[in-house]
């Protein structure tokens, strides 16, 4: 069973963009004095401040933990590693930035290996309240006791095709049609497919790739990635009239956005997103941004006002100094607004003027969406959603079950990272003293005030003495070899430590049997292995809890009868990586086989084709027809045999070789190649054969 609309009852359902602005029941808007209205809402905003702290608090570890995974892709020592004066390099050797990059690389490259979106809509595999497949057959007779029996209701289930169907909803009947002069239909299909292109067109107006983009990186380099959405979007498209008006368009659509984990302040006591019942986005909003929230819905102008009155109030964490790569700047002259979305307690909403539906009225709490500034609610809503929702997707690298927040590339390799600074700066130091030429100088048996400084063809005038030499050169013994040796090893263990081979992101060094095709094509499919788990929690976490968003958004605000139907959200991103291995050689060694005739008729010849067609970037609607197409075409091919003088039986067949004889071709069984109707050069006459030159003709005496 899937997403069937109308699966959670409430007033706010089949709410259209406009009367989610208007109606009574989301929200009581209150104009007057902005003062009496903060203090009226002060218990609101203390408990969305306290929960706001919490979560600050508790994050604090995952914060260093993200400033040290920022630090070692940046390439920075922290506060933590300290130099002394005999230290000669400082080097930071950014192989974590190489693996990120390469991680970032690899996952989206089997995201969008088909150049589409990764999130399909399929048909449940036993649709409710909308029937698997319908047929009409123009041909059958109207006689009372046909088998298939009609069924009254049967217009009530067929989705997205009841305007077609209803010239003939007499004729229509359950199941599959088993006559050739049948159409059958499967509106579960259809309803998912129509589905499925409205949410990819979507998400490709509000350039929701670059979004998966960003939320991928922070996934790879913090451990965790975030999506926000959909929200409903008033788009602007340029337009100029014929005098040169300038006259846009405007259409409503969803939106998808990206969050940074810096502004995201999840509940405080969750582990996972299913677990949160609230969640705060932290805001830098200038004057601007703010009075430009009075074009939203919901936005409280006298409030806004209120806040940009009492000054700007953004103070800088700490962790932003670092980010932003400034030192000791505090105060900016911008707001800090939290945008709230979570359960509150019924009796807090309502004090705050909150006006909570009749069928919310039963619980104990309301699910709501605040922003607060300064100490003002710039927005007091019920959470507009159905069913409601928080519209976060969290998505870990590595998922950590004992944390919010997951495990990313750079903390797999801290360790290793050190490892390979500080023997890279060992063999540096060590080179630098066993390179450079260090003397040993005996002054007592040199004349005083001579010059010390070295250069070709230097003379150096003795002063006598015992015999020897004056100037002894001192060679330190060249380990520089050994350190780099130790880097190349922890750079392996770094490898193993993040799952990333370095032959996988272009080290050029791979030797022996690896250096094959054979052998290389093993090892990055091996090497794919951490990657498929990695695409397998952008699956779980944040495709499909997103495509289940979307659908449910435009069943709510974009509703369209084409649309309704019993369907799942699947996330597509395991499978581009299985196509781009070995999901095309796989379908088409299942061809082969299914080619004998005898197992012919058991085979969805058409299935196959179009999974080929997908794994080939092409569109299957466009090049396979659908059984009903494939019947006509196939008629079409008879009459041209037909009219060919072909017998079809002895028509030639994909991957076989005409039988038979074709029509006006004469056939001989003549071998000698002197004509009879073989078009063919024929077979070499053998000796004693007639026609072998050497042979003697019948009745000529033979011997002299």
């Amino acid at each position: 069973m899937g997403i069937l609309d109308g699966d959670t009852p409430s007033a706010l359902n089949h709410l259209t963009p406009d009367s989610q602005v208007s109606s009574d029941n989301i929200v009581s808007v209150l104009d007057g004095d902005a003062a009496e209205e903060t203090t009226k809402y002060s218990e609101l905003v203390s408990y969305i401040m306290h929960e706001y702290q919490r979560s600050k608090d508790k994050r604090r570890w995952d914060e260093e933990r993200w400033l040290q995974a920022y630090a070692n892709y940046r390439g920075i020592y922290g506060p933590d590693v300290q130099f002394t004066d005999t230290e000669i390099s400082q080097d930071f050797i950014k192989i974590t930035k190489t693996k990120v990059n390469a991680a970032h690389a690899q996952i989206l490259d089997v995201l969008f290996a088909a150049n589409k979106f990764p999130i399909g809509v399929e048909a449940s595999p036993v649709p409710l309240g909308v029937a698997e497949s319908v047929h009409y057959d123009p041909k059958e007779p109207e006689t009372p006791g046909s088998a298939t029996i009609v069924r009254q209701d049967i217009m009530t289930t067929v989705g997205p095709l009841k305007e077609k169907l209803d010239p003939i909803k007499d004729k229509v009947k359950e199941g599959p049609g088993l006559t050739p002069t049948s159409f059958t239909w499967e509106p579960a299909k259809i309803a998912a497919y129509n589905m499925e292109k409205l949410i990819h067109d979507q998400l490709l107006e509000c350039s929701a790739d670059k979004a998966i983009r960003a939320a991928v990186f922070e996934m790879c380099l913090f451990g965790t990635g975030i999506l926000r959405g959909p929200f409903l979007l008033n788009k602007e498209y340029p337009r100029w009239t014929s005098d040169g008006k300038y006259d846009p368009i405007s259409k409503k659509t969803a939106d998808v956005e990206f969050m940074s984990i810096w502004d995201a302040y999840p509940d405080a006591d969750a582990r996972n997103m299913p677990e949160a019942e609230k969640f705060t986005q932290r805001r830098r909003m200038s004057r601007t941004d703010l009075r430009n929230l009075n074009k939203r819905p919901g936005f409280r102008k006298d409030s806004i006002e209120a806040a940009i009155a009492a000054g700007p109030n953004y103070v800088r964490h700490y962790w932003e100094n670092t980010l932003d790569d400034y030192k000791n700047v505090n105060m900016i002259d911008r707001f800090e607004v939290l945008e709230f979305w979570g359960m509150v307690d019924a009796e807090h909403a309502e004090q705050a003027g909150l006006e909570i539906p009749v069928e919310f009225k039963k619980g104990n709490q309301v699910q709501i969406n605040a922003w607060i500034c300064n100490g003002h609610v710039l927005r007091l809503v019920m959470n507009q959603f159905t069913p409601a929702r928080i519209p976060y997707h969290v998505c870990p690298y590595e998922m950590n079950p004992y944390s919010f927040f997951g495990i990313g590339v750079a903390e797999n390799m801290e360790d290793t990272q050190r490892a390979m600074n500080g023997f890279w700066r060992m063999a540096i130091d060590n080179a630098a003293k066993a390179g450079n030429l260090i003397l040993e100088i005996d002054e007592n048996m040199l004349v005083p005030g001579q010059s010390k400084d070295l250069y070709p063809g230097k003379i150096f005038i003795r002063n006598g003495g015992q015999p020897g030499q004056a100037i002894h050169p001192i060679t330190f013994p060249d380990v520089a070899q050994s350190n780099i040796n130790l880097f190349d090893k922890a750079r392996q263990l770094a490898d193993e430590a993040t799952g990333i081979p370095s032959y996988s992101h272009g080290q050029t060094n791979i030797q022996n049997v690896n250096r094959t095709a054979a052998g290389m094509s093993m090892l990055m499919g091996a090497a794919a292995q951490n990657i498929k788990a990695v695409v397998r929690n952008i699956d779980d976490y944040m495709l499909v809890p997103l495509g289940k968003s979307m659908f449910a958004f435009n069943m709510q605000f974009n509703f369209d009868p084409e649309n309704i139907g019993d369907v799942e959200v699947v996330a597509r991103g395991t499978e581009s990586l299985m196509r781009n291995e070995v999901r095309s050689q796989k379908l088409l060694q299942f061809l082969q086989i299914a080619s004998n005739p005898q197992d012919a008729p058991w085979v969805k010849r058409d299935y196959i084709l179009r999974e080929l067609a997908k794994d080939l970037e092409l569109d299957a609607d466009k090049v396979v027809n659908d059984p009903r197409e494939a019947a006509i075409q196939a008629a079409l091919m008879q009459q041209m045999n037909q009219l060919m003088g072909i017998n079809p039986e002895q028509a030639m067949t994909p991957g076989q070789p005409a039988q038979g004889n074709p029509a006006g071709v004469p056939q001989t069984s003549d071998t000698s190649g002197t004509g009879g109707g073989n078009i063919a050069p024929g077979a070499t006459p053998q000796p004693t054969d007639q026609g072998f030159s050497g042979s003697t003709p019948v009745g000529a005496k033979q011997g002299g």
